[in-house]
């Protein structure tokens, strides 16, 4: 059997932020941002503002394809090589609260896949674009949300210029959304990088690179801690590396640990070790 020269990792990019005071209000929080959605296919100008009446549109959770819902056709643009399916245009509206004691914290909305070319307004201001549809993404909520009130969140998708795929792609929400609470100190999005250079039976070199985001306006002296944890959940190395990041900035640390007899993975044995990281602040 030919094992990888790599040991399996999987980054657990917790982000655990700990303060004096809240020992816990502070951890990343990611919450299923799936149910109870409004939806409706065609173009509605005014369906990004709060105002818009979505009384007399259908209610769905995601992920959701609109084009496999219709009917098939030769005659369609995207041809037989989009599936004979219809494109389009279609709109999502969620309507949702914050709590008050989230007000504190980094809110995000982190989406998965939407195809395609989607753009998205929280309470009528407008975040963005994401042109074409096989990425993640993400928009930052935190200044426009209405804490402890009612929030609107609108996406408009636009998959009406036919043809643009190779294959069926679907039209529409088709991944999870996610809505992600985070300290105003976190390890940033895709923020956690580990590589293993050096591998053999008797030892792994381990590298992890992490990127940590200051939201914060003053700057701050944090403690990363890592600690690594074998396949069968023994913690087996913990590093810590102290680092000040200026306020509203980000910070890399790069911590290093060696494992011995690593267990390695393999496509028969595809085993993996887990890296948990935190970030602390104060005590």
């Amino acid at each position: 059997m030919k094992y990888f020269s790599l040991i399996g990792i999987l980054a657990c990019a917790a982000a655990i932020l700990f303060s004096c005071s809240e020992p816990t209000a502070n951890v990343r929080n990611t919450e299923d941002f799936n149910s109870d959605w409004k939806f409706a296919l065609g173009d509605f100008p005014d369906a990004s503002q709060p105002v818009f009446d979505d009384g007399s549109w259908r209610t769905l959770d995601l992920p959701h394809d609109w084009s496999i819902e219709g009917s098939f056709s030769p005659n369609h643009p995207a041809g037989t090589g989009g599936g004979a399916l219809p494109g389009g245009i279609g709109w999502y509206r969620k309507t949702f609260e914050v709590p008050a004691a989230d007000s504190t914290k980094k809110i995000f909305i982190h989406f998965d896949g939407v195809y395609r070319n989607a753009e998205v307004w929280i309470n009528g201001q407008y975040l963005g674009k994401r042109p074409y549809g096989y990425s993640s993404f993400r928009y930052e909520l935190t200044p426009w949300l209405n804490f402890g009130g009612k929030n609107i969140l609108a996406v408009k998708v636009d998959n009406s210029k036919q043809p643009n795929s190779r294959w069926y792609s679907g039209s529409g929400i088709y991944r999870n959304v996610w809505l992600v609470k985070t300290g105003k100190i976190h390890v940033d999005l895709w923020g956690t990088y580990i590589t293993t250079p050096r591998v053999t039976k008797e030892s792994a070199h381990i590298v992890i690179r992490t990127t940590v985001k200051n939201a914060s306006a003053a700057d701050q002296t944090v403690t990363l801690r890592t600690m690594v944890f074998s396949p069968e959940g023994k913690k087996i190395s913990t590093l810590k590396t102290e680092t000040t990041i200026p306020a509203g900035s980000t910070g890399e640390v790069t911590q290093e640990a060696t494992v011995t007899s690593p267990n390695l993975w393999s496509v028969s044995h595809p085993v993996l070790y887990k890296a948990l990281t935190q970030v602390l602040a104060g005590s």
